[in-house]
Protein backbone atom coordinates (compact mmCIF):
# COMPACT_ATOMS: atom_id res chain seq x y z
CA UNK A 1 0.00 0.00 0.00
CA UNK A 2 1.40 3.01 -0.89
CA UNK A 3 0.16 7.38 -0.21
CA UNK A 4 0.88 9.79 -3.20
CA UNK A 5 0.78 13.41 -3.12
CA UNK A 6 -1.35 15.02 -5.40
CA UNK A 7 0.90 17.84 -6.20
CA UNK A 8 4.34 16.64 -6.01
CA UNK A 9 3.19 13.34 -7.62
CA UNK A 10 5.74 11.63 -5.08
CA UNK A 11 4.99 7.89 -3.39
CA UNK A 12 5.52 7.28 0.24
CA UNK A 13 4.68 3.92 1.73
CA UNK A 14 1.73 3.93 3.34
CA UNK A 15 2.40 3.50 7.73
CA UNK A 16 1.47 5.50 10.24
CA UNK A 17 3.85 7.76 10.65
CA UNK A 18 3.30 9.32 7.34
CA UNK A 19 0.85 12.20 7.32
CA UNK A 20 2.63 14.69 4.44
CA UNK A 21 4.25 14.81 1.79
CA UNK A 22 7.74 15.47 2.60
CA UNK A 23 8.61 17.93 -0.61
CA UNK A 24 5.46 20.47 0.10
CA UNK A 25 4.03 19.35 2.82
CA UNK A 26 0.65 19.03 1.37
CA UNK A 27 -2.00 15.90 1.84
CA UNK A 28 -2.33 12.94 0.53
CA UNK A 29 -3.98 10.29 -1.05
CA UNK A 30 -4.15 6.61 -1.48
CA UNK A 31 -1.85 5.37 -4.42
CA UNK A 32 -4.10 2.28 -5.00
CA UNK A 33 -7.22 2.95 -4.71
CA UNK A 34 -9.91 0.68 -5.93
CA UNK A 35 -12.19 0.72 -8.57
CA UNK A 36 -15.92 0.37 -8.02
CA UNK A 37 -16.72 -3.31 -8.79
CA UNK A 38 -20.97 -3.81 -8.00
CA UNK A 39 -20.49 -7.58 -8.12
CA UNK A 40 -18.23 -7.17 -5.50
CA UNK A 41 -20.81 -5.51 -2.92
CA UNK A 42 -20.81 -7.87 0.25
CA UNK A 43 -25.03 -7.97 -0.05
CA UNK A 44 -24.65 -10.04 3.44
CA UNK A 45 -23.23 -7.24 5.31
CA UNK A 46 -25.75 -4.25 6.88
CA UNK A 47 -22.28 -1.71 7.55
CA UNK A 48 -20.35 0.22 5.01
CA UNK A 49 -17.93 -2.97 5.34
CA UNK A 50 -20.51 -4.30 2.29
CA UNK A 51 -17.61 -2.16 0.52
CA UNK A 52 -14.86 -4.01 1.43
CA UNK A 53 -13.39 -4.58 -1.91
CA UNK A 54 -13.43 -1.37 -2.40
CA UNK A 55 -11.46 0.00 0.14
CA UNK A 56 -7.62 0.37 0.30
CA UNK A 57 -6.35 -1.14 3.43
CA UNK A 58 -2.66 -2.51 4.99
CA UNK A 59 -1.99 -5.81 3.95
CA UNK A 60 -3.55 -8.39 6.66
CA UNK A 61 -5.53 -5.59 8.05
CA UNK A 62 -8.82 -6.89 10.39
CA UNK A 63 -11.88 -4.73 10.37
CA UNK A 64 -12.52 -2.71 13.53
CA UNK A 65 -16.15 -2.04 13.14
CA UNK A 66 -19.48 -1.38 15.34
CA UNK A 67 -21.51 -1.57 12.39
CA UNK A 68 -21.22 1.45 10.88
CA UNK A 69 -22.97 2.63 7.42
CA UNK A 70 -25.68 1.95 5.62
CA UNK A 71 -27.61 4.30 7.33
CA UNK A 72 -31.64 5.60 6.49
CA UNK A 73 -32.66 7.50 3.66
CA UNK A 74 -35.61 9.20 4.82
CA UNK A 75 -38.10 11.45 2.62
CA UNK A 76 -39.27 14.10 3.88
CA UNK A 77 -41.42 17.52 3.05
CA UNK A 78 -38.63 20.23 3.95
CA UNK A 79 -38.79 23.97 3.50
CA UNK A 80 -41.80 23.06 0.49
CA UNK A 81 -39.88 20.65 -1.36
CA UNK A 82 -39.15 16.91 -0.95
CA UNK A 83 -36.01 16.44 0.33
CA UNK A 84 -34.35 12.92 1.22
CA UNK A 85 -32.61 13.42 4.73
CA UNK A 86 -29.57 11.16 4.31
CA UNK A 87 -29.40 10.40 9.13
CA UNK A 88 -25.54 10.22 9.83
CA UNK A 89 -26.21 11.32 12.91
CA UNK A 90 -27.22 7.58 13.75
CA UNK A 91 -24.08 6.20 14.05
CA UNK A 92 -22.48 4.51 16.52
CA UNK A 93 -21.04 7.65 18.17
CA UNK A 94 -23.54 10.55 17.05
CA UNK A 95 -22.18 11.43 13.99
CA UNK A 96 -20.77 10.53 10.04
CA UNK A 97 -17.27 10.67 11.40
CA UNK A 98 -17.31 6.85 11.95
CA UNK A 99 -17.08 6.24 8.30
CA UNK A 100 -13.50 7.51 8.46
CA UNK A 101 -12.82 6.68 11.84
CA UNK A 102 -13.84 2.41 11.15
CA UNK A 103 -11.37 2.68 8.15
CA UNK A 104 -8.56 4.68 9.94
CA UNK A 105 -8.94 2.43 13.39
CA UNK A 106 -8.41 -0.64 11.05
CA UNK A 107 -4.88 0.33 9.67
CA UNK A 108 -3.58 1.72 13.25
CA UNK A 109 -4.24 -1.79 14.51
CA UNK A 110 -2.97 -3.40 11.47
CA UNK A 111 0.33 -0.99 11.63
CA UNK A 112 0.73 -2.62 15.31
CA UNK A 113 -0.15 0.96 16.73
CA UNK A 114 -0.81 0.69 20.32
CA UNK A 115 -1.07 4.29 21.48
CA UNK A 116 -2.70 7.40 19.14
CA UNK A 117 -3.95 10.31 19.08
CA UNK A 118 -6.23 13.11 17.12
CA UNK A 119 -7.45 16.49 17.36
CA UNK A 120 -10.66 17.67 17.48
CA UNK A 121 -13.78 20.02 17.94
CA UNK A 122 -15.67 17.18 19.14
CA UNK A 123 -17.37 14.60 16.96
CA UNK A 124 -13.98 13.58 15.24
CA UNK A 125 -12.58 13.03 19.15
CA UNK A 126 -15.74 11.24 20.37
CA UNK A 127 -15.42 8.86 17.02
CA UNK A 128 -11.66 8.27 17.94
CA UNK A 129 -12.31 7.42 21.42
CA UNK A 130 -14.59 5.29 20.84
CA UNK A 131 -13.10 3.09 17.97
CA UNK A 132 -9.45 2.59 19.50
CA UNK A 133 -11.87 1.64 22.88
CA UNK A 134 -13.67 -0.85 20.30
CA UNK A 135 -10.13 -1.85 18.90
CA UNK A 136 -7.72 -1.97 22.25
CA UNK A 137 -5.74 0.96 21.57
CA UNK A 138 -4.74 3.68 23.97
CA UNK A 139 -6.19 7.16 22.93
CA UNK A 140 -5.75 10.98 23.43
CA UNK A 141 -7.75 13.63 22.59
CA UNK A 142 -6.82 16.95 21.96
CA UNK A 143 -9.41 19.67 21.89
CA UNK A 144 -10.76 23.06 22.10
CA UNK A 145 -11.39 23.68 26.22
CA UNK A 146 -14.63 25.65 24.66
CA UNK A 147 -16.01 22.76 22.82
CA UNK A 148 -19.33 21.40 23.70
CA UNK A 149 -19.39 20.28 27.19
CA UNK A 150 -21.56 17.07 25.84
CA UNK A 151 -18.71 15.73 23.55
CA UNK A 152 -16.11 16.36 25.60
CA UNK A 153 -17.95 13.83 28.44
CA UNK A 154 -18.84 11.68 25.20
CA UNK A 155 -15.01 11.27 24.82
CA UNK A 156 -13.96 10.52 28.41
CA UNK A 157 -16.43 8.12 29.01
CA UNK A 158 -14.70 5.88 25.92
CA UNK A 159 -11.33 6.19 28.08
CA UNK A 160 -9.36 8.40 26.19
CA UNK A 161 -7.30 10.83 27.50
CA UNK A 162 -8.58 14.11 26.80
CA UNK A 163 -6.48 17.54 26.90
CA UNK A 164 -8.88 20.63 27.23
CA UNK A 165 -6.53 23.45 24.89
CA UNK A 166 -7.15 27.34 26.04
CA UNK A 167 -7.85 29.42 23.06
CA UNK A 168 -9.16 28.60 18.99
CA UNK A 169 -9.19 25.40 17.46
CA UNK A 170 -6.31 25.29 15.82
CA UNK A 171 -4.18 25.56 19.11
CA UNK A 172 -5.49 21.79 20.03
CA UNK A 173 -3.22 20.88 16.87
CA UNK A 174 -0.31 22.82 17.64
CA UNK A 175 -0.78 21.32 21.27
CA UNK A 176 -1.12 17.63 19.39
CA UNK A 177 1.79 18.17 17.03
CA UNK A 178 4.29 19.31 20.32
CA UNK A 179 2.93 16.15 22.37
CA UNK A 180 3.38 13.52 19.48
CA UNK A 181 6.24 10.74 19.11
CA UNK A 182 7.75 8.67 22.46
CA UNK A 183 5.52 6.12 20.91
CA UNK A 184 2.73 8.33 20.51
CA UNK A 185 1.12 8.56 17.10
CA UNK A 186 -0.51 11.29 15.68
CA UNK A 187 -3.49 9.63 13.58
CA UNK A 188 -4.72 12.92 12.21
CA UNK A 189 -8.51 12.44 11.05
CA UNK A 190 -7.94 15.68 8.57
CA UNK A 191 -4.59 14.49 7.19
CA UNK A 192 -5.46 10.96 6.97
CA UNK A 193 -6.24 9.51 3.20
CA UNK A 194 -7.47 6.65 5.25
CA UNK A 195 -10.85 9.08 6.46
CA UNK A 196 -11.65 10.14 2.69
CA UNK A 197 -11.97 5.51 2.10
CA UNK A 198 -14.67 5.55 4.56
CA UNK A 199 -16.58 8.60 3.84
CA UNK A 200 -16.36 7.94 0.07
CA UNK A 201 -18.79 4.84 0.85
CA UNK A 202 -21.46 7.53 1.54
CA UNK A 203 -22.18 7.52 -1.73
CA UNK A 204 -22.24 4.20 -2.59
CA UNK A 205 -25.17 3.63 0.05
CA UNK A 206 -27.03 6.58 -1.43
CA UNK A 207 -26.31 4.74 -4.96
CA UNK A 208 -27.95 1.79 -3.64
CA UNK A 209 -30.81 3.31 -1.68
CA UNK A 210 -31.74 5.36 -4.59
CA UNK A 211 -32.22 2.10 -6.32
CA UNK A 212 -29.01 2.36 -8.60
CA UNK A 213 -29.44 5.95 -9.15
CA UNK A 214 -28.23 9.13 -8.26
CA UNK A 215 -29.71 12.49 -6.99
CA UNK A 216 -29.48 15.94 -8.66
CA UNK A 217 -28.21 17.26 -5.85
CA UNK A 218 -25.97 16.28 -2.69
CA UNK A 219 -26.19 18.94 0.04
CA UNK A 220 -23.42 19.10 3.15
CA UNK A 221 -21.74 21.30 5.57
CA UNK A 222 -18.08 21.94 5.22
CA UNK A 223 -15.74 21.70 7.74
CA UNK A 224 -12.52 20.15 6.81
CA UNK A 225 -14.80 18.79 3.97
CA UNK A 226 -14.22 14.91 4.41
CA UNK A 227 -17.94 14.55 3.82
CA UNK A 228 -18.19 16.44 0.77
CA UNK A 229 -15.21 15.32 -0.84
CA UNK A 230 -15.53 11.64 0.16
CA UNK A 231 -19.21 11.87 -1.78
CA UNK A 232 -17.43 13.48 -4.36
CA UNK A 233 -14.26 10.47 -4.84
CA UNK A 234 -17.13 8.13 -4.38
CA UNK A 235 -19.63 9.48 -7.59
CA UNK A 236 -16.55 9.88 -9.40
CA UNK A 237 -15.90 6.10 -8.84
CA UNK A 238 -19.39 5.44 -9.82
CA UNK A 239 -19.58 7.53 -12.92
CA UNK A 240 -15.61 5.52 -13.99
CA UNK A 241 -17.75 3.03 -13.55
CA UNK A 242 -20.58 3.59 -16.03
CA UNK A 243 -23.42 3.31 -13.30
CA UNK A 244 -24.11 7.07 -13.47
CA UNK A 245 -24.44 9.40 -16.60
CA UNK A 246 -23.32 12.30 -14.57
CA UNK A 247 -22.05 13.69 -10.99
CA UNK A 248 -24.80 15.18 -9.06
CA UNK A 249 -24.26 18.99 -8.37
CA UNK A 250 -22.51 19.23 -4.61
CA UNK A 251 -23.48 22.09 -2.41
CA UNK A 252 -21.31 22.82 0.81
CA UNK A 253 -22.60 24.76 3.53
CA UNK A 254 -20.55 27.23 6.19
CA UNK A 255 -21.40 29.52 8.79
CA UNK A 256 -20.96 33.47 7.66
CA UNK A 257 -18.93 33.45 10.97
CA UNK A 258 -16.50 31.26 8.98
CA UNK A 259 -16.76 30.71 5.34
CA UNK A 260 -13.40 30.70 3.39
CA UNK A 261 -15.00 27.52 0.82
CA UNK A 262 -17.55 30.60 -0.49
CA UNK A 263 -14.95 33.44 -0.23
CA UNK A 264 -13.14 31.59 -2.70
CA UNK A 265 -15.73 30.79 -4.67
CA UNK A 266 -16.91 34.18 -5.26
CA UNK A 267 -13.08 35.57 -5.47
CA UNK A 268 -13.01 32.44 -8.38
CA UNK A 269 -10.06 31.26 -6.03
CA UNK A 270 -7.99 27.67 -6.20
CA UNK A 271 -7.52 28.11 -2.72
CA UNK A 272 -9.59 29.03 0.63
CA UNK A 273 -9.85 32.51 1.33
CA UNK A 274 -8.40 34.27 4.37
CA UNK A 275 -11.24 34.96 6.61
CA UNK A 276 -11.15 36.37 10.15
CA UNK A 277 -13.10 33.40 12.53
CA UNK A 278 -15.60 34.26 14.67
CA UNK A 279 -17.56 32.99 17.15
CA UNK A 280 -20.61 30.38 15.76
CA UNK A 281 -23.20 27.85 17.28
CA UNK A 282 -22.05 25.79 14.08
CA UNK A 283 -18.40 24.62 15.57
CA UNK A 284 -17.67 21.80 14.40
CA UNK A 285 -16.95 23.80 10.96
CA UNK A 286 -15.57 26.56 12.19
CA UNK A 287 -11.96 26.23 10.54
CA UNK A 288 -10.84 28.88 8.55
CA UNK A 289 -8.24 26.83 6.36
CA UNK A 290 -9.24 23.25 5.71
CA UNK A 291 -6.09 21.09 4.50
CA UNK A 292 -7.70 19.76 1.11
CA UNK A 293 -9.46 23.14 0.19
CA UNK A 294 -7.79 22.53 -3.51
CA UNK A 295 -9.86 19.43 -3.90
CA UNK A 296 -13.05 21.12 -2.12
CA UNK A 297 -13.60 24.06 -4.70
CA UNK A 298 -12.35 21.61 -7.81
CA UNK A 299 -15.66 19.28 -6.54
CA UNK A 300 -17.93 21.68 -6.51
CA UNK A 301 -17.22 23.59 -9.79
CA UNK A 302 -16.60 20.26 -11.76
CA UNK A 303 -20.20 19.22 -10.04
CA UNK A 304 -21.95 22.32 -11.26
CA UNK A 305 -21.81 23.08 -7.65
CA UNK A 306 -21.91 25.58 -5.21
CA UNK A 307 -21.30 26.53 -1.49
CA UNK A 308 -23.48 28.91 0.67
CA UNK A 309 -23.07 30.72 4.04
CA UNK A 310 -25.70 31.16 6.56
CA UNK A 311 -26.24 32.78 9.86
CA UNK A 312 -26.71 31.64 13.52
CA UNK A 313 -30.39 32.51 13.15
CA UNK A 314 -30.66 30.70 10.59
CA UNK A 315 -28.54 27.40 11.57
CA UNK A 316 -31.21 27.58 14.96
CA UNK A 317 -34.41 28.14 13.08
CA UNK A 318 -33.37 25.11 10.95
CA UNK A 319 -32.70 22.68 13.81
CA UNK A 320 -36.40 23.92 15.28
CA UNK A 321 -37.80 23.14 12.12
CA UNK A 322 -36.14 20.10 11.69
CA UNK A 323 -37.20 18.69 14.97
CA UNK A 324 -40.26 19.55 13.90
CA UNK A 325 -40.36 16.43 11.38
CA UNK A 326 -38.28 14.21 13.56
CA UNK A 327 -34.47 14.96 12.85
CA UNK A 328 -32.89 15.84 15.81
CA UNK A 329 -29.34 17.40 14.96
CA UNK A 330 -27.06 19.45 16.60
CA UNK A 331 -26.76 23.01 14.66
CA UNK A 332 -23.13 22.04 12.86
CA UNK A 333 -25.58 19.51 10.84
CA UNK A 334 -28.78 22.37 10.98
CA UNK A 335 -26.51 24.30 8.56
CA UNK A 336 -28.26 22.10 5.77
CA UNK A 337 -31.77 22.77 6.73
CA UNK A 338 -30.51 26.33 6.58
CA UNK A 339 -29.58 26.32 2.94
CA UNK A 340 -32.55 24.18 2.42
CA UNK A 341 -34.76 26.89 2.55
CA UNK A 342 -32.76 29.15 -0.08
CA UNK A 343 -32.21 26.22 -2.83
CA UNK A 344 -35.07 25.42 -5.49
CA UNK A 345 -33.55 22.47 -6.88
CA UNK A 346 -35.21 20.05 -9.37
CA UNK A 347 -34.96 16.26 -9.25
CA UNK A 348 -33.77 14.16 -6.34
CA UNK A 349 -31.86 16.41 -3.52
CA UNK A 350 -29.89 14.20 -0.65
CA UNK A 351 -29.17 16.24 2.24
CA UNK A 352 -26.78 14.81 5.10
CA UNK A 353 -27.42 14.80 8.48
CA UNK A 354 -24.48 14.74 10.22
CA UNK A 355 -24.47 14.67 14.27
CA UNK A 356 -26.96 14.19 16.78
CA UNK A 357 -28.68 16.85 18.16
CA UNK A 358 -27.83 15.19 21.87
CA UNK A 359 -24.25 16.17 21.44
CA UNK A 360 -25.66 20.01 22.26
CA UNK A 361 -28.59 20.49 23.88
CA UNK A 362 -27.95 23.61 24.88
CA UNK A 363 -28.04 25.57 21.81
CA UNK A 364 -31.89 24.63 21.21
CA UNK A 365 -33.16 25.54 24.44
Amino acid sequence: MQFVCPQCHISYPATSQRLRCAECGGPLDVADRKRFDPAAINTEDHSLWRYRAMLSLPDGARVVSMGEGMTPLVEAGFAGQPIHFKLEYISPSGSFKDRGTTVLTTALKAWGVTRAADDSSGNAGASFAAYCARAGLAAEVFTPASASPAKLAQIAVFGARLNKVEGAREKATEALEAAAGGGLVYASHAWSPLTLEGTKTIAYEIWEQLGRGVPTCYVCPIGQGSLLLGAYRGFKDLLAAGLIAKLPRIIGVQSIACMPIVEALRQGLDRAAPVEKKLSVAEGISLARPIRDREILRAIRESGGDALAVSDDETLAAQRDLAQIGLYVEPTSAVVGAALKRLKVDGVTVAALTGSGLKSPPALR
